[in-house]
């Protein structure tokens, strides 16, 4: 009788180790499958918005590659690439970084181009009695004790602000309020977290569903800095992947074109 039941229990087990091993399988499988490629990117702070819109429409056209992005100052990533960071692709926020990676051999010659337009705004929160209508002049007030900027030596948003400012003779005025973020992300962080009372940080930030609502802007006059053209570089580690091609394309198309523009860019034409 006990012999039974234990032929029984083994029996019952079986189906379920089969499925367990069949289940496996297919996870194994549909794992290798989804991750064919996976393509490394780093991008301009400034784009985490866009950029996470981006590579998820792109991985739901193309599943079969995944598109990892690190965010960081132009800057840093540049000092980065040339250290031998395993980065594919590059987009910068400005045309600087991208010429000169290709001019010293670690980006594709010829292959750099704009990919969209920046542009700055004075942003305060919310719960601020400060009002950004007011204009760039709103950093004299003497209630702005801190003014946030990115890092003009290692962020192009932050060499803008550093320009609009000079534009309206206001950069020697304010030497003592600055505090400097590490790229244009941290800069807007200082703000929202109250440890600055207003920042120039950038449009696609402002607009984005993280700041949105929690404070108001004023976008400063594109007259006032130089434009702000931001190119891709396409690095020598990623030349012969085929999924840098794709999402190029994709980013080029009609779809991501639609993203920059959602986040406030201008496009080339």
């Amino acid at each position: 009788m006990f012999v039974r039941k234990h032929k029984r229990r083994v029996m019952n087990f079986i189906p379920i180790v089969c499925a367990t091993w069949l289940l496996s399988l297919f996870i194994a499988f549909h794992q290798e499958v989804c991750a064919d490629e996976k393509i490394l990117i780093a991008a301009a702070a400034n784009l985490n918005p866009a950029m996470d819109d981006l590579c998820k429409g792109f991985e739901k056209r193309y599943p079969n590659i995944d598109a990892e992005v690190s965010y960081g100052s132009s800057g840093n990533f540049f000092a980065q690439i040339k250290q031998g960071a395993p980065f594919d692709i590059f987009f910068s926020a400005d045309t600087t970084y991208p010429a000169r990676l290709e001019e010293e051999g670690l980006a594709v010659k010829g292959e750099s181009k704009i990919y969209a337009f920046g542009s700055i705004v004075l942003w305060i929160p919310k719960k601020s009695a400060l009002n950004p209508r007011k204009g760039l002049h709103l950093v004299l007030d003497p209630k702005v004790k801190k003014l946030a900027i990115a890092n003009q030596r290692l962020a192009p948003y932050g060499m803008a602000a550093e320009e609009a400012l000079r534009h309206y003779g206001l950069w020697d005025k304010v030497q003592e309020k600055l505090v400097f973020g590490e790229n244009i992300s941290q800069t807007a962080q200082f703000v929202q977290s109250g440890a600055a009372d207003v920042g120039i940080i950038a449009l696609s930030q402002a607009i984005s569903p993280k700041l949105e609502n929690d404070g108001d802007y004023w976008v400063v006059p594109a007259e006032s800095y130089n434009k702000l053209g931001q190119a891709y570089a396409i690095l020598q580690k990623g030349k012969d992947k085929p999924g840098i091609g794709k999402f190029l394309q994709f980013v080029q198309g009609k779809k991501g074109r639609k993203v920059f523009s959602k986040y406030g860019y201008l496009l080339p034409k």
